[in-house]
């Protein structure tokens, strides 16, 4: 969601704007709030502070200002402050304290992983949807080759085709795939 439709919905009903971006930012909020708190804090500490998070951004969003992009940046960063001021609320009740270094570089490990993963996620689908892009029989003995570990005869028997012929295709449409992918700058 973006400023602009955030603040167009607030216009029209304050209350729908309210639910529309805690539906869309509820799961993304409760993840920052969890890797923060997750060492300290119980489930209704964690989801009191999401509460809080979604009560500072409705009642101190400007809807008045022309900022029109993504929403996700300035919720994040009012997750990640209150959270943080949370745990050390929390911390500061326990002998059980963590320096605020650790809490960071722990943070930030939790924080790298989910990014990684989350870009060979979509490294994999758009490699998937460039491949399904082949057509018929390349597509198919592209994912039997290559991620089904099939032989060449093993496929041309299911596709009632020559091993050779597979071979050829095969080598073509990795041709093909190889440079589709280097126009959208991914290199294999």
């Amino acid at each position: 969601m973006t400023g602009n439709e955030y603040n167009a919905l607030c216009r029209k009903s304050p209350d729908k704007a309210y639910k529309v971006l805690f539906d869309e930012y509820c799961n993304y909020v409760y993840a920052i709030v969890y890797n923060k708190l997750h060492s300290c804090a119980s489930r209704e500490d964690i989801e009191e502070c999401v509460s809080d998070i979604f009560a500072d951004i409705y009642f101190k969003y400007d809807t008045q200002s022309e900022y029109q992009g993504d929403l996700k940046g300035y919720i994040g960063t009012v997750a990640k402050r209150r959270a943080i001021n949370k745990f050390h609320n929390l911390s500061s009740r326990t002998d059980d304290t963590l320096s605020l270094e650790d809490e960071i570089l722990s943070n930030l490990k939790i924080e790298t992983d989910i990014e990684s993963e989350t870009e060979h996620t979509e490294l994999c689908n758009l490699i998937i949807d460039k491949i399904i892009e082949l057509g018929e029989p390349d597509s198919t003995i592209i994912i039997q080759k290559y991620y089904y570990n099939r032989s060449s005869s093993e496929i041309a028997k299911v596709l009632i085709m020559k091993a050779s012929a597979v071979r050829m295709r095969c080598k073509r449409a990795m041709k093909k795939l190889k440079k589709t992918l280097e126009e959208l700058g991914v290199t294999v």
